[in-house]
């Protein structure tokens, strides 16, 4: 596989973006703690037919580290401003962890670009659905992350140690390669690159409501796959199964949240016939299934 990585402005930012393959767009969109490279091992899978674009998202990686626009708004239009760049009109989403809300957003404002939408353990602002996964309160590194200028002050020299904690908690123990462990560690050392993680966690008071003014005004009408793994599980699916008019909903079992390393030839599975261009839509309307 060729991966070219080109640093593209969109939305006024710098985006170092991996391309990879030629076909339609398939835009993929990383969360917390990681950069394009969360994608190493579907890379192969989907380039074969498909055009790969996966940015690092602002803040993030060798993208542009910007004071603000950290909400799932701006971060939506980062995305449609880049396909644009690419000169792609027509694109598939996956979105997982904190690209899970922009990608969501983008498909609401933008039904005529996204072909189909995938989103993969996160929660989709307040929605109901998440009751059961939220019982005992969001998880602990959500409260802070979200202290303005604390995360980082204290963090600041022990990175790949927490870096370490989350990929260790995200594969239920198994770990990720280590040229991929060692580039989270690097995109997410010193106080700048932290400031930008954590400023995802600090808009999203104003993430969800941009969401809740989404789905008050408009339906989810792209054809929509909510994949959960642990510890997210069906909560997504729960939470988008009354806006959405396509959704089927899958959970990976024995797998933790980093799924594309923890499990990626299951989520190839997944993924394959859900974007193939002939895929029948009809079949969007079944609940989902576990694999």
């Amino acid at each position: 596989m060729s991966v070219a990585l080109r640093q593209v402005e969109a939305n006024g930012v710098e985006l170092n973006v991996a391309l990879a393959g030629e076909g339609p767009a398939v835009l993929l969109l990383h969360g917390f703690p990681h950069t394009w490279q969360l994608w190493t091992h579907v890379l192969d899978g989907l380039a074969g037919r498909y055009r790969v674009i996966a940015p690092d998202l602002r803040g993030c990686g060798a993208s542009a580290r910007t004071a603000g626009g950290y909400d799932a708004g701006t971060l939506a239009t980062d995305a449609e401003a880049l396909l644009d760049a690419l000169g792609e009109t027509s694109a598939a989403v996956v979105g997982i962890d904190a690209g899970t809300p922009p990608a969501f957003l983008l498909a609401m404002r933008r039904p005529d670009l996204v072909r189909r939408l995938v989103v993969m353990e996160s929660l989709v602002g307040r929605l109901p659905g998440a009751e059961e996964f939220l019982a005992h309160g969001a998880p602990w590194w959500f409260g802070f992350h979200a202290e303005s200028g604390l995360a980082e002050s204290v963090l600041t020299g022990h990175e790949d140690r927490y870096i370490d904690w989350f990929l260790d908690a995200g594969t239920l123990g198994q770990g990720v390669d280590p040229a991929v462990r060692d580039a989270f560690v690097h995109a997410y050392t010193g106080t700048e690159a932290l400031r930008c993680a954590f400023s995802y966690y600090r808009a999203l008071p104003e993430s969800s409501r941009q969401i809740q003014e989404a789905v008050r005004t408009a339906r989810l009408t792209v054809p929509t796959m909510a994949i959960g793994a642990h510890p997210v599980g069906s909560a997504l699916e729960r939470q988008l199964r009354p806006v959405a008019d396509h959704l089927i909903g899958h959970v990976i079992e024995n797998c933790g949240h980093i799924i594309p390393l923890h499990r990626p030839d299951r989520l190839l599975g997944l993924l394959e016939p859900f974007l193939a261009p002939a895929g029948s839509t009809g079949q969007l309307q079944h609940h989902g299934r576990r694999q």
